[in-house]
């Protein structure tokens, strides 16, 4: 744990990269040669971490889920404006998956992320198998295995990228931001940030000094901190334009929609988180509330519980009250967040299950 805390954010951003370019390919191959008694240790290791995990955040989980009977303090339009919001973002994060499998069909796009995004939020390690399902039901719908596998590469280096980058463009609205704020400004507030997320990707995607000067810095920052304990790095620039160039190659011309969906599918899931501190008449500062939104979205990456069960409760409940949230309010804000981009999309596992097209045959 505390070698986990002492990591640079040079080692962080290449340990993110070299985590999210293993593709849904590459995990079910190792899977496949993998020996069934080297399957079930792992399996086994897996379940007995999940557990310990879950064993240290249930005070987090019990008191969010305690919260379920203030649930009737939402009205049904605060209710079904957070639903329409999740509704949207997935939306957008089937759009980002048509264009980077350049599918001709949407069945097989929405039913694959649909039974992938359950599994990945229900079994432990489950981002693995999540990405491994997904990637099967996808081949068994047609597409080719080689571009499947880049796709799904590609959408997760571009989503990553963007839940990164957003803790930073927060800072100057948590520099300047009052402590008081309505929901609307705070909306507005965020709007902008997204705004000016867009505008930031558009420019790193597009060309090539910004990104290498980024990579540059980061590299110099963190080869200082650890001047005495690590090998320094020399080549973060250099990757990250690869990794660019990956993601640019897959989407060809469309990018600046795939753009536009990736930030969509954060902005509507703010929302959501928005819309809930609406209904029970909070008041945050924007800052606090985007980075703490941005935190939920850093722990739910945590492989050792499924989706970062416990981890999120517990991180976006505190850093809410950081902002401004009381902290009843922030369990019960946290509750209907979890509820409606968490729970509520489980069900729709099994129905992406039966959409999925049967014959390997057909053709997306």
């Amino acid at each position: 744990m505390d070698r986990a805390r002492s990591e640079s954010l040079g080692d962080r951003l290449e340990q993110a990269i070299e985590r999210h370019a293993d593709t849904a390919g590459e995990i079910e191959r190792a899977q496949a040669a993998e020996p069934p008694r080297g399957r079930l240790r792992r399996t086994v290791m897996w379940l007995a971490i999940t557990g310990v995990s879950l064993y240290l955040v249930l005070p987090s989980v019990i008191e969010v889920f305690g919260s379920w009977r203030r649930i009737t303090e939402f009205s049904l339009l605060a209710l079904a404006a957070m639903a329409g919001l999740q509704a949207a973002s997935l939306a957008c994060l089937w759009a980002l998956q048509h264009v980077a499998l350049r599918a001709r069909r949407w069945r097989p796009v929405i039913a694959s992320q649909l039974a992938g995004n359950a599994l990945s939020k229900i079994a432990p390690g489950g981002g693995a198998l999540g990405a491994a399902l997904q990637y099967r039901m996808l081949v068994q719908a047609g597409l080719p295995a080689g571009s499947t596998v880049a796709a799904l590469t590609a959408v997760n280096l571009l989503v990553f990228a963007v839940v990164l980058a957003l803790p930073v463009l927060a800072i100057p609205a948590l520099l300047r931001g009052a402590v008081d704020r309505s929901l609307l400004e705070t909306a507005i507030a965020g709007l902008v940030i997204f705004a000016v997320a867009a505008g930031a990707g558009a420019v790193l995607l597009s060309t090539d000094r910004p990104l290498a000067w980024i990579g540059r810095t980061v590299q110099r920052v963190r080869n200082r901190l650890r001047r005495r304990r690590a090998q320094p790095l020399d080549a973060l620039p250099d990757r990250l334009l690869r990794e660019r160039d990956r993601i640019l190659q897959t989407l060809g011309p469309r990018w600046k929609r795939a753009l536009a969906a990736t930030v969509g599918r954060w902005l509507f899931d703010y929302g959501t988180l928005l819309a809930a501190l609406a209904a029970i008449g909070s008041h945050p500062r924007p800052g606090l509330v985007l980075l703490a939104f941005s935190g939920a979205q850093v722990l739910a990456q945590i492989p050792v519980t499924p989706g970062g069960l416990g981890f999120v409760e517990a991180g976006l409940t505190a850093m809410l009250a950081l902002a401004g949230v009381s902290a009843g309010d922030a369990v019960l804000a946290t509750f209907a967040y979890r509820l409606f981009s968490y729970w509520l999309p489980l069900p729709f596992g099994l129905l992406g299950l039966a959409l999925a097209p049967r014959a390997a045959a057909q053709q997306a």
